[in-house]
């Protein structure tokens, strides 16, 4: 498996708004269309859930569930309600990252990817839903400012503070809300955190 450092040759670290690092008109465009395309594979599955199956075709991970499921669950939700939701914060903050980074994205995925194997393999309860995805994302932008004390780092952790910041307190399981998987939020938002930790270190290197 690629670690962050090599996706970083195949995906240069160029943030839209450096000076002097300008991504070319095909880098930006694929950064603005990405996280369009992984929405549209949710919004898809829901469709095809809701129309065709009746709201039962449900691809959750958990114990005891496909191994599959670790890749499924992000894209399954229960109900346009939920789907939308996600979809709200999943678009703004996604292009958040992506104006610093097109490989700190990807390695977000990855770290919250593969957060979600001991949950699936130890916790109890089936969960899906891109909300991991987007608590990891969280976790990432929370922190990376920190981190990596660049000014354009610090500015994407302060926007992200003022404007998201109230999530985490859901972190906390007596006040996450009823029904709601808090084991994936908190694995997701890990993985945020340990991606922004391996890539302020991979850059210091």
């Amino acid at each position: 498996m690629d670690s962050f450092g090599d996706l970083g040759q195949r995906f240069p670290n160029e943030a839209i708004f450096y000076p002097n690092e300008l991504a070319t008109s095909r880098e930006v465009m694929m950064r603005l269309i990405l996280p369009l395309l992984l929405i549209g594979i949710a919004w898809l599955q829901e469709l095809l859930d809701q129309f065709l199956f009746s709201g039962s075709w449900n691809l959750p991970l958990g114990n005891g569930l496909p191994w599959w499921g670790i890749f499924t669950a992000p894209f399954s939700h229960a109900g346009f309600a939920h789907l939308l939701s996600n979809t709200l914060i999943f678009l703004p903050i996604s292009w958040l990252v992506l104006s610093k980074s097109l490989r700190d994205y990807i390695a977000i995925w990855i770290s919250v990817v593969l957060l979600e194997i001991p949950m699936a393999l130890l916790w109890p309860t089936a969960t899906h839903g891109l909300s991991g995805v987007v608590y990891g994302i969280l976790g990432y932008l929370f922190f990376i400012g920190f981190l990596e004390k660049r000014l354009f780092s610090i500015f994407l952790s302060g926007l992200c503070l003022w404007l998201y910041g109230s999530t985490l307190v859901t972190l906390i399981p007596s006040f996450s809300p009823s029904g709601v998987s808090w084991i994936g939020h908190f694995s997701g938002f890990v993985g945020g955190v340990l991606a922004a930790l391996t890539i302020s270190r991979e850059d210091k290197n």
